[in-house]
């Protein structure tokens, strides 16, 4: 009989314990709490392990979806290119899985978060968040995050993709920052206590690495240095219209492992070229990449269970080092026929705008959107693939028009049907003389937790 207690005891807290592990809500599981009998076995070991491990959370997505394409082998930004014969696809585009372990002091200010994200699809699994983040307690307003982590830079590249409402980044944020997350350090000026005079306002600096996720490890010694201010929604009026933004900066850059690089300059006649330059001490040198940005975000309330109305804007400028044939940074030292290929610095811009207006229900919401990603903004047009310029395909500006509708079945299910009219200006390059058939519609549901 007393093995059988032990065997039912034992049997007991493994229940308890992995029920509590997949409560995500404190409230539920405090709820769950009031209904143990701590003065039994069980009830005591529940208690003890709900102590030990109320602090972690769980939480996820996936996001199953089908594409239709304007044409077979269509090269493209709404989750990547497709098959030299293929029109249509299904695809789980994300499948994320994400704990994260925090702790409060008893003034229920954080002291101390752990985060853990993974991203599974057909295509494998690979790590998103691997990071750690330390608060000071004396004032509350500063935090210190290491490992891998969102680079703070922008707006767009900072909202998750479980809650944007367009199935992926604009091209811009894509390719300048290219699965948005890098190896780390960051201090943070984040008022905790919403008394604080300086609740609004949020300052974020670290260095990075550079390559992120893009590349297996650090290339170089090089590191870049990101920061951003931003400001949290500001109230307008009695009718709860709110503002917010902020601006951003990259200044870092990638070693010159060859001594070829390209840059534009005017020539004699006038017109911009790239220049070869192949000193012998432009190997070590630092090639840069500099980004300059700024976004804003205005939000009208329509009414209580109505939604609202919302713009957001970004504008994004600088200089942008990559290779020939490709303007996202690279994310190992870039090869051509097995020697260290040559490097093209680029000044660019881009921007997108986003009109999101729920349609009389928090439920629906329609959705416009139009980005654009100029690599090169020295050149354009019939420019390109004009003899002696040098210019390539990764000099092409690209204007993305995007509408779509989405539906939040309940905080746990939504559907977006969603189409990308894109249009590459017309050059003098062989297959980029007229716009490309690469419009992409997409309907995906995503299933959170």
């Amino acid at each position: 009989m007393r093995k059988i207690n032990t065997v039912m005891n034992r049997a007991g807290k493994l229940v308890a314990i992995i029920g509590l592990l997949l409560i995500a809500n404190v409230s539920k599981a405090q709820f769950l709490m009031d209904m143990i009998d701590t003065s039994t076995n069980v009830g005591k070991g529940m208690f003890s392990m709900y102590q030990k491990y109320d602090a972690l959370r769980f939480s996820g997505y996936i996001q199953p979806q089908f594409q239709l394409a304007e044409s077979k082998g269509a090269a493209s930004y709404a989750g990547g290119d497709f098959g030299a014969r293929v029109n249509n696809r299904f695809m789980l585009r994300r499948g994320r899985f994400r704990i994260d372990y925090g702790r409060y002091n008893k003034e229920q200010m954080p002291t101390v978060l752990f985060a853990f994200q993974f991203d599974g699809t057909e295509r494998g699994v690979f790590i998103r968040d691997f990071y750690g983040r330390i608060f000071e307690n004396k004032w509350n307003v500063l935090s210190f995050t290491g490992g891998m982590f969102a680079r703070p830079f922008g707006y767009e590249v900072n909202l998750s993709s479980s809650d944007r409402e367009t199935p992926e980044r604009g091209r811009m944020s894509q390719i300048l920052m290219k699965t948005e997350r890098d190896l780390g350090v960051m201090a943070s000026f984040s008022p905790q206590r919403k008394d604080h005079p300086l609740y609004f306002l949020r300052v974020d600096a670290g260095l990075f690495n550079g390559q992120g996720l893009a590349g297996p490890s650090d290339f170089d010694s090089h590191k870049d240095f990101i920061g951003r201010v931003s400001v949290r929604p500001i109230k307008l009026n009695a009718r709860d219209w709110t503002v917010s933004g902020g601006v951003s900066c990259l200044y870092g850059g990638m070693e010159q492992f060859t001594p070829v690089v390209y840059k534009i300059h005017a020539a004699a006649n006038g017109k911009e070229v790239f220049v070869r330059d192949s000193a012998a001490d432009n190997v070590g040198q630092i090639a840069p990449r500099h980004y300059y940005g700024a976004d804003v975000q205005f939000r009208i309330p329509n009414g209580k269970g109505k939604g609202a109305t919302a713009f957001r804007g970004e504008y994004i400028r600088g200089v942008q080092t990559a290779t020939a044939m490709e303007s996202e940074t690279p994310g190992t030292i870039p090869m051509e026929n097995n020697r260290t290929a040559p490097l093209y610095i680029r000044r660019f811009d881009g921007a997108y705008f986003y009109f999101l207006q729920h349609l009389g229900s928090d439920k629906h919401q329609v959705v416009l959107r139009y980005d654009w990603y100029d690599p090169n903004r020295e050149v354009s047009g019939k420019e390109i693939g004009e003899a002696g310029r040098n210019l390539t395909r990764a000099d092409i500006r690209y204007d993305t028009y995007g509408a779509g509708y989405v539906y939040y079945m309940n905080d746990h299910v939504k559907m977006i049907l969603w189409y990308d009219m894109v249009v590459n200006e017309s050059t003098d390059l062989e297959g980029y003389t007229s716009d490309l058939k690469d419009n992409i519609f997409t309907c995906r549901l995503q299933f959170r937790f």
